[in-house]
């Protein structure tokens, strides 16, 4: 049996029933494909702008020629209760795509990404979940303060070869033209369209506590009950609530003990860092490790009072063989691709007794749960926060515990 279909579907008009919520901010289809009478599965159709249920009309815009496509729902024929009128104009189909679920009540959101973040857990990390002392089905995706809309402090702008800035278009190069973004708080981004950048550059804009948005600027922030000076550059959380949010986890479930060892990897400005300091105390040691100089200047000069503190600037899976002394307690935060089969192996080889992992994307949590289980460590706790409303976006943390 075939799964490739003798036409390219592009630009073609389908009408379908909508399937389930999948990673990545659309749902799954399938769509009956004449080349291939014998499946009477269908062929997937991952739609965006549709909800669960939906009876929609939809056009391909991607179809890469194999088992699957990608469509837009440009017509709703059967509406979810769920759904609701966009807050932005731009976020329809051929609009801006920094935005998954414009078109979705806030809870039916979080509802969408729990029901990701299990299925992929439970997909990806069937090891670790027998393992585990939590049960997935206790797990849901929580809301932070602030709402919905005016959340986002930082935003990076794509600017077109006319020097015009905006936002890109979904799995696209081309920028989307826009007069505001409703995600950043009210007003503060118009200024900064009006204004004319280099051709095919981006630009990064903050906004501060003042509600005025810098272009390039770093500025103040805060977070685990300290202040940091930022450079231009320098990483901090998009989300006002979640540094704070994160630090209190990383103080609930870290347990790092006095006069002990704790590692801060992909530590950034060390935010989390100085809770593992005052929890180790003075006589403890507490190593950052962080790759970007600039964010190391930034936590240096921030966290100068906590002696037990230091960073080491370097790639954390490239240091933890020889970082010393050996740890108690590990948090890790990596990137979006998450930590990996070395890592992870690098990492258990070193026998901290408890890790606190922070992860952005559910797949990758997936695998390096996965990876953990079987290097001896099982999940004792789990939490997910949408730090990323209106988007497919969420953040997670698990806290793993040797099992020997």
């Amino acid at each position: 049996m075939s799964t490739t279909p003798a036409t390219d579907w592009t630009d073609r008009m389908l009408e379908f029933t909508v399937g389930p919520v999948a990673h990545g901010g659309h749902c799954v289809a399938r769509v009956a494909d004449e080349a291939s009478p014998a499946d009477d599965r269908g062929r997937v159709v991952f739609v965006r702008h549709a909800l669960p249920g939906e009876r929609v009309r939809a056009v391909v815009t991607d179809d890469p020629g194999g088992a699957f496509c990608r469509a837009d729902a440009v017509a709703v024929l059967e509406a979810s209760p769920d759904r609701v009128e966009p807050a932005c104009s731009w976020a329809g189909p051929g609009g801006c795509g920094g935005c998954d679920f414009q078109h979705v009540t806030p809870a039916a959101q979080r509802s969408l990404k729990t029901a990701v973040l299990r299925e992929q857990l439970t997909r990806l990390a069937a090891s670790a979940a027998e393992l585990a002392t939590v049960r997935l089905d206790d797990v849901v995706v929580e809301e932070l303060p602030g709402g919905p809309l005016g959340w986002r402090t930082r935003v990076r702008l794509a600017v077109d070869d006319a020097g015009v800035p905006g936002l890109r278009a979904h799995r696209s190069h081309d920028v989307c033209e826009i007069g505001d973004c409703p995600l950043v708080p009210g007003g503060a981004l118009e200024p900064v369209l009006e204004q004319r950048f280099r051709p095919d550059s981006e630009v990064d804009v903050t906004v501060g506590a003042d509600g005025a948005a810098r272009v390039g600027a770093g500025g103040t922030v805060h977070g685990a009950g300290r202040t940091w000076e930022l450079s231009s550059g320098t990483f901090w959380q998009v989300h006002p609530a979640l540094a704070d949010t994160l630090a209190d986890v990383v103080r609930d479930w870290a347990d790092a003990p006095r006069g002990g060892v704790a590692w801060d990897l992909y530590g950034g400005v060390g935010l989390l860092g100085s809770v593992l300091a005052d929890q180790v105390g003075p006589d403890g040691t507490v190593l950052v490790v962080e790759s970007s100089s600039s964010a190391i200047a930034d936590g240096a000069s921030a966290l100068a009072d906590l002696g037990q503190l230091s960073f080491v600037q370097g790639r954390a899976e490239r240091e933890i063989a020889r970082l010393e002394p050996a740890p108690d307690v590990v948090v890790t935060d990596p990137p979006r691709t998450g930590l990996g089969k070395a890592t992870v192996r690098a990492l258990a080889a070193r026998g901290p007794r408890r890790i606190v992992h922070v992860a952005c994307d559910p797949a990758a949590l997936g695998r390096d749960l996965a990876l953990f289980a079987g290097a001896g460590y099982r999940v004792a706790g789990l939490r997910a926060f949408d730090a990323f409303p209106m988007t497919h976006h969420m953040e997670a943390v698990a806290v793993l515990e040797r099992t020997d």
